[in-house]
């Protein structure tokens, strides 16, 4: 082989293997996808995910297939996603707590999640409803933090767990108002949502799609919903800011992320992807059903979700002495 015949042989091949990760990203998707979710199968992130990728599949042209990986508060599906080939194939379906507030609370610290992931954007934001059991003497928030001063020792909230959204709403509800409130930390909400039905607590937040059938038996009395602007799904119930509760915002949201350095044009696809099932008229009306607001963002505004969050539950994490676990 003639030196010149080696140059030219060696140009060749690099040209060629700088156009093998492009080649690919514009073939993307040929396989399918994995999406990891980071709760156990049957709760409210769980079955949202598994919506969401019918419609995701649908517009790439793939099969997107849910694996949950639970543990941590999500972190464990968060890390996996974090870690994994930067190709595409293996995404996170994120909930806002586990990239704002768990790596916070948790003693292992996995990821950063302002800086281990692509995010390429909401898909959905929603809200707690603060209530209290059908037998407690309110029936505002203003009257429940008036009863919590009144008899410091006997108002008790229940959440998921330490750290928990829940828990942390009703720590910021205290925060800002000054009153004594108990917290009694529960393995999930189910066990929570039926002592405070039962009466061996006040009162709790919860998401307001496993709420409102509690509701609407009578078992549970809402005062207010956490986020800005009132719930499509409970047009009646005043926002925590409307109640009396100046600056109290609280409105979680799932995500679609995934690892660092993927491919411009596999990011790119999916941003499009994303953005075509938000406006999807079946996804959408499946979602408001199930007590969601419709907040299909894009990768900035998600970065600004998660570093505002970060740094407010940061703060009531640390007023409320929370220790990591």
């Amino acid at each position: 082989m003639t030196p010149l015949f080696r140059t030219r042989f060696g140009l060749a091949a690099a040209v060629l293997l700088a156009t093998v990760p492009a080649a690919h990203a514009n073939t993307y998707p040929d396989r399918p996808i994995r999406l990891l979710v980071g709760y156990a199968p049957g709760g409210p992130v769980d079955t949202t995910a598994r919506v969401f990728a019918k419609y995701l599949g649908d517009r790439l042209g793939q099969t997107v297939v849910v694996e949950n990986r639970a543990g941590a508060s999500g972190m464990i599906a968060s890390d996996a996603t974090a870690k994994t080939a930067p190709d595409g194939y293996v995404l996170g379906f994120a909930a806002s707590p586990t990239l704002t507030i768990s790596p916070q609370v948790q003693r292992s610290k996995l990821f950063d999640p302002r800086t281990d992931f692509s995010l390429i954007g909401l898909v959905v934001d929603y809200t707690n409803v603060l209530m209290v059991g059908p037998d407690v003497p309110v029936k505002s928030v203003q009257e429940l933090v008036a009863y919590s001063k009144q008899y410091p020792d006997k108002v008790s909230f229940g959440s998921a767990g330490v750290g928990a959204s829940n828990h942390l709403s009703a720590e910021l509800l205290k925060k800002e108002t000054r009153a004594p409130m108990l917290h009694v930390p529960y393995r999930g909400n189910a066990p929570a949502m039926l002592d405070m039905v039962g009466g061996k607590i006040t009162f709790m937040f919860d998401i307001t799609s496993t709420a409102i059938p509690y509701i609407q038996s009578g078992k549970a009395r809402p005062l207010a919903v956490t986020s800005r602007t009132r719930n499509a799904g409970m047009p009646d119930m005043p926002t925590m800011i409307e109640a009396g509760v100046p600056d109290y915002e609280v409105t979680g949201w799932y995500a679609l992320v995934g690892p660092t350095k993927l491919p411009a044009a596999v990011e790119d696809r999916l941003k499009t992807a994303l953005k075509e099932v938000g406006q999807d008229p079946a996804f959408r009306k499946s979602m408001i059903d199930g007590g969601y607001t419709l907040n299909v963002g894009d990768s900035a505004e998600l970065k600004r979700r998660i570093d505002r969050e970060y740094a407010l539950w940061g703060d009531v994490i640390k007023a409320a002495n929370i220790q990591a676990e």
